[in-house]
């Protein structure tokens, strides 16, 4: 019975190094042969390098989706910077700009922060019930972003927001993401949740696109008005 057991293990010894001794010849031998380079490829694991080129991509479409719309951006804040403060968007390089009618209430005086100037302004339209104004800056050459098609929103989408906010007596621009929580004709939930001096910061998509204009309830979560309730307001 012992003399078995070590012929089995000797004969279990024999095969392993007999077999890592094969695929290495036969590797040396036939490593240029298609057929077998595709087999030996397979064996080796690359799911680790995939993800993490897949995260690397996702952060530079982000870097790149932020610098493309951030200047078009605007601050808003009363003169005395005690009250009301929040971000906008502009939507035409000839000076229109949209935000939350609540950000510019009828009574007030307002700085609004275009690209680094404060130009004086005038108040188009107000939408009461969908908390919109249209505001009409005098200034030029504003840079604007395009609109997102609503309709191709995708629960579980990646979205992020660019806002201002005045820690200090100059802007500063803030980004946050997240992805879109629900939705439906009316509004966009997300699942990012922020500070409420950052309400009126544009919602957009990977693309750089605008979704929609962004409250923030007691609970600090961001929820869009969409590009489509905007549009019909703004009139384009």
């Amino acid at each position: 019975m012992l003399k078995n057991i070590f012929r089995i293990i000797i004969i279990f010894v024999i095969g392993m190094v007999g077999g890592i001794f094969a695929d290495q010849i036969i590797w040396l031998y036939l490593g240029e042969d298609p057929f077998f380079y595709e087999y030996q490829q397979a064996k080796v694991p690359v799911s680790l390098t995939e993800k993490n080129e897949i995260t690397i991509q996702e952060n530079v479409a982000l870097q790149e989706a932020v610098e493309k719309v951030e200047k078009a951006v605007v601050g808003i804040k009363t003169k005395d910077g005690k009250t009301i403060s929040g971000s906008g968007i502009a939507v035409t390089s000839d000076g229109l700009i949209v935000t939350l009618a609540k950000l510019v209430p009828r009574e007030g005086d307002f700085v609004f922060f275009v690209d680094g100037k404060t130009p004086d302004w005038q108040i188009l339209k107000r939408d009461v019930k969908n908390n919109l104004v249209l505001i009409k800056v005098e200034e030029k050459d504003l840079a604007t972003v395009g609109f997102a098609d609503f309709n191709g929103l995708k629960l579980g989408e990646r979205v992020f927001l660019v806002g201002v906010i005045f820690p200090e007596s100059e802007p500063i621009k803030i980004v946050n993401e997240g992805i879109v929580k629900y939705l439906t004709k009316d509004y966009i939930r997300t699942n990012i949740f922020e500070n409420n001096t950052l309400t009126g910061s544009p919602l957009f998509n990977i693309k750089g696109e605008l979704l929609g204009l962004n409250t923030i309830d007691s609970q600090a979560r961001v929820t869009a008005i969409p590009i489509n309730t905007i549009r019909e307001f703004i009139g384009f």
